[in-house]
């Protein structure tokens, strides 16, 4: 009689050099993790997650995107979801802004997000975290147009965008507003952000959503 052996698939760990697919498999695997990433062949792990030091700072983020997704039809934000890049980068990024038709990424039969999404946000602990060195290199080679990272020892929120394949530092206006050159309209007041003043955020927002170049926006997005 045959004796049929269990296929034994090896632990996730923080550390490994996986192809992504050895990573998937390994990562499916291990229900218990909650958030693993590929970066540039190494695989990250995730620490326990921090309230004032990440996760306050990614809800103000979502809430920021949330409000943008709300105005505007054909966009959608997502939060925490697998990015299937590369071969070698498969990461999970805190939030992400893609255009659903016509945009660089698309939702596979299996419900993760393969190619770039168009503007990716990270909260990173300092300016040390791989966010601004590996990461920040795949997101730049696969084509997401905006990266910010939100450096939250340092209270600084760094937004880079994709010009001649080289990311470039945004600056801000004099009234310390960072305007997306991808999304019209969205619209970011640094300073109230890092402060927590969320309120001035989404009235700084709403003067975006108010404004010339959103309305064109919008209105291609409506034609579609």
């Amino acid at each position: 009689m045959a004796v049929t052996q269990k296929l034994i698939v090896p632990p996730l760990e923080g550390g490994d050099r996986l192809s992504r697919n050895e990573f998937e498999r390994r990562y499916a695997a291990s229900p218990h993790i909650k958030k693993a990433e590929l970066i540039e062949g190494v695989v990250y792990m995730a620490a326990a997650v921090r309230a004032k030091s990440h996760g306050q700072p990614h809800g103000r983020i979502i809430t920021w995107l949330g409000v943008y997704e709300a105005a505007t039809s054909g966009v959608s934000v997502l939060d925490n979801t697998t990015v299937r890049l590369d071969e070698n980068n498969e990461p999970q990024p805190d939030a992400l802004l893609r255009i659903e038709i016509g945009g660089n990424s698309q939702v596979t039969d299996d419900d993760y997000i393969e190619g770039a999404p168009e503007l990716v946000a990270e909260i990173a602990a300092s300016s040390a975290s791989y966010d601004l060195y590996d990461k920040k290199q795949a997101y730049q080679r696969n084509g997401v147009k905006e990266y910010l990272v939100w450096q939250v020892f340092e209270q600084k929120l760094d937004w880079f965008q994709l010009q001649n394949g080289k990311y470039i530092l945004l600056q801000p206006d004099e009234n310390a507003v960072i305007k997306s050159q991808v999304f019209p309209g969205l619209w970011l007041a640094i300073n109230e952000l890092l402060s927590g003043n969320m309120a001035t955020v989404l009235t700084v927002l709403q003067e975006g959503l108010n404004s010339p170049e959103y309305a064109e926006f919008a209105n291609k997005f409506s034609q579609r």
